[in-house]
């Protein structure tokens, strides 16, 4: 069987892992030859990421370019602990969340996916998929194979093959901007969030200190103009009232561009008899777990299409192993936007349940996310 994967992001790249594994010839599309490196913001590996990582053999290597954060605290807006508890993992568990540049993390994949015998094409652009499943790209090249993975994100050209009524994406209302900062507090290892008056505040502490790397997620009903320094004194003004934020903030040494949230309405039609979707294609997913669903979801065609007896059969095996987990995970992610969203009354009234919540039902409550296994034993 003659694979072809479109977008080399984790979605493509895990897929294009997992199929190769089970023994199909695999060719990889990607527009663009650089995989991030240090350019945008990080991402955090839960668990069921990381279980998602091992079953394709590439644990070790992502580890290795990461850090392992053992702990999440939840921050009030005045600067106050919410909440402290085992960051994406049950207490018991010793496999610990790891936070990594996303670019990093799709740079090992693909040198993963090469070692595999992944034929990788880059600088090619998808244009559209014919009724065939044939894909047309910019330059006039086309490539045709027994199946086609579109895994080329939110403004995917593969869903809209697949259903011309499908939704496309639009704005979220909230505008992300990232950067590093000195070293500003002693609590190592840890993912911490602050919800205030104009958005969420994520910053992470490596294990040794060092440089804490930080997220702002800003409402807003448009997104600001692309200029950095603009951009930086807003986030003063904005997070002025809220400590551990503006100290970060004040103390910043590197500043990414910014992006723009944006959601999709229910994916209706995720494959047809040789297409199919995955990652953001079919589901973008906030709650922290974009990357983590993106594995999941190459781990679990790899493996549908290896137990299945026709490429048919093997996208109704995946869309029934994944359907239900993807729309349950989007639910816990439009919760946390509105809480990321609500006014000061809200809040406050969401800060007390928190702490309640974390601290006698968050294992229980989230095991069902943490413990899944990609690939049942």
């Amino acid at each position: 069987m003659h694979a072809i994967v479109i977008g080399g992001g984790v979605a493509g790249t895990v897929s294009a892992i997992a199929l190769r594994r089970q023994g199909a010839e695999v060719t990889l599309f990607e527009a663009h030859p650089d995989p991030g490196g240090e350019v945008g913001s990080f991402v955090s590996l839960a668990v069921n990421g990381l279980r998602g990582l091992a079953a394709i053999d590439c644990l070790e290597r992502v580890r290795a370019v990461g850090m392992p954060i053992a702990r999440l605290r939840m921050w009030s807006a005045k600067g106050h602990v919410i909440a402290d508890v085992p960051r994406g993992r049950r207490a018991a568990d010793p496999m610990r969340s790891i936070t990594l540049m996303r670019g990093h993390l799709v740079a090992e994949l693909r040198v993963a996916a090469e070692e595999a015998g992944v034929r990788l094409v880059t600088g090619e652009r998808l244009t559209a998929v014919d009724s065939r499943g044939t894909a047309h790209f910019a330059s006039g090249r086309c490539a045709t194979g027994d199946l086609l993975v579109g895994a080329d994100g939110i403004r995917s050209v593969v869903r809209g093959a697949l259903d011309p009524a499908a939704p496309t994406p639009r704005y979220a209302g909230v505008w992300v901007i990232s950067g590093r900062s000195r070293a500003a507090d002693a609590g190592g290892g840890t993912f911490n969030m602050t919800v205030g008056a104009h958005g969420a505040f994520v910053h992470v502490i490596p294990p040794d200190g060092g440089e804490i790397w930080w997220q702002a997620q800003v409402n807003a009903p448009n997104p600001p103009a692309d200029d950095t320094g603009d951009r930086l004194t807003r986030l003063d003004t904005l997070f002025a009232a809220e400590p551990i934020p503006r100290q970060i903030i004040a103390a910043t040494t590197h500043l990414h561009r910014h992006s723009v949230n944006q959601v999709l309405a229910p994916v209706r039609v995720w494959h047809n008899a040789h297409t199919v979707l995955v990652g953001d294609a079919a589901h973008p997913v906030g709650a922290g777990q974009g990357a983590s669903m993106a594995i999941e979801d190459g781990v679990a065609l790899g493996a549908a299409i290896g137990a299945a007896a026709t490429v048919r059969d093997g996208l109704a095996a995946y869309e029934a192993a994944r359907r239900d987990r993807v729309t349950r995970v989007l639910r816990a992610s439009d919760d946390n936007r509105e809480v990321k969203q609500a006014g000061p009354l809200r809040r406050r009234v969401t800060e007390v349940g928190m702490s309640l919540f974390f601290a006698r039902f968050y294992e229980r409550a989230t095991g069902w996310l943490y413990d899944y296994e990609p690939v049942p034993r």
